[in-house]
């Protein structure tokens, strides 16, 4: 059980690497805060750790394996855009994404030690953990269900599909383990009303209640309205071409290569403001300045790179994007609550930006 093998100490730097492991076998943030997130959030909350430090770490995990996974659509669009071979678009991407990861990592070891937890910690978990085990039946067999999502998206399976065997094995789990003696027809209600409105759970413990009650299908609906009205934004300020007038404005200016690199990184970080939307950050300026980077000799890696620094990292960051609505919605936390702790998203953009004005690891054509 992951609450009974996790120290306080040493939560938030699990958090973040496991949720990297996550992210770099599936190529999905989404996903991996979707499903490992969530746990994690809940063990977080058992452990007394502020809600905001703790999307931090799973935040930043979470996009270090999307941002360098083989599987990630990102990946995959930011190195199609540029002209560039996949695998030389992320080995070329280690330079900036290793060292933000090193700051996140030293950043969550040190916040372990230093952050404000509140005092028995210890005997919360153990409250925890006893009314978990007298509540429910803790088997082996209930760990199929993630497992099962997680090989599903490996293989590439389509997300609806894999979410939908995640939830029939869990179902299955469910019934099978915890509510054997119910006919039927309640079985089917219960699983309706989960879906629907969530768990509510009453157990007389706050920290327990917390863990186990969360939201159904209803729960996602003003996020789910907040994404389509980004889409129709995004389409608009596409259609209208105000994207594409703000990166010719930039473009002029852009006459020398640390100009040029500088503006594709504001570029994508204003198009995710902007058009709140990940996938325009990297389609837009990568369209646009192109052309620029082959006029001047750069290699299609360095656009590539830049792309991705910014515009996928900053996603998350941007409270009315596609991407932070979802990992504020999933979390349970506001974008702008875990914003200062995403390290990795923030450290990203102005480590590229220090090789852009330095020139370190900027590579010409050969």
């Amino acid at each position: 059980m992951g609450i009974e093998t996790s120290q306080t100490f040493l939560f938030l730097i699990t958090a973040c690497l496991l949720s990297s492991v996550v992210s770099l076998i599936t190529g999905s943030s989404w996903s991996t805060v979707g499903t490992v997130g969530v746990a994690l959030m809940g063990i977080g909350t058992t452990l007394d750790v502020s809600p905001g430090i703790a999307a931090g770490a799973v935040v930043s995990g979470a996009y270090f394996g999307d941002k360098l996974s083989p599987f990630s659509e990102t990946t995959n669009l930011a190195s199609s855009i540029a002209g560039t071979p996949l695998f030389t678009h992320i080995q070329h991407m280690l330079y900036t994404t290793l060292p933000a990861f090193c700051i996140a990592i030293l950043f969550f070891t040190w916040m372990g030690f230093d952050y404000s937890g509140s005092e028995g910690g210890d005997q919360k978990v153990s409250e925890v953990i006893h009314l978990l085990e007298r509540s429910f039946r803790i088997h082996p067999i209930l760990l199929f269900p993630p497992v099962l999502t997680f090989v599903l998206i490996y293989f590439k399976v389509p997300a609806i599909p894999s979410i939908l065997a995640g939830i029939l094995s869990g179902v299955l789990s469910g019934i099978f383990l915890q509510h054997s003696d119910l006919d039927f027809p309640e079985v089917y209600r219960q699983v309706l009303n989960a879906a629907s409105k969530g768990n509510m759970a009453n157990t007389g413990n706050s920290l327990t209640d917390a863990l186990l009650t969360k939201g159904g299908m209803a729960s996602m609906l003003p996020t789910v309205w907040l994404i389509f009205s980004a889409m129709f934004f995004a389409g608009a300020m596409e259609g209208a071409g105000l994207i594409q007038e703000i990166t010719k404005g930039i473009l002029k200016y852009a006459n020398t290569d640390r100009s040029l690199l500088i503006g594709t990184i504001l570029t994508s970080i204003s198009a995710n403001l902007l058009s709140s939307d990940q996938y325009l950050s990297i389609l837009v300026p990568g369209k646009m300045f192109k052309k620029s980077y082959e006029e001047r000799g750069l290699d299609s890696k360095n656009l590539s790179r830049a792309l991705e620094d910014s515009g996928t990292m900053t996603s998350a960051l941007v409270p009315w994007n596609t991407c932070g609505s979802f990992m504020a919605a999933a979390l349970g936390v506001p974008v702008v609550v875990f914003l200062p702790y995403a390290v990795l998203n923030l450290s990203s953009p102005f480590i590229s930006l220090i090789c852009a004005w330095t020139g370190w690891t900027i590579r010409r054509k050969k």
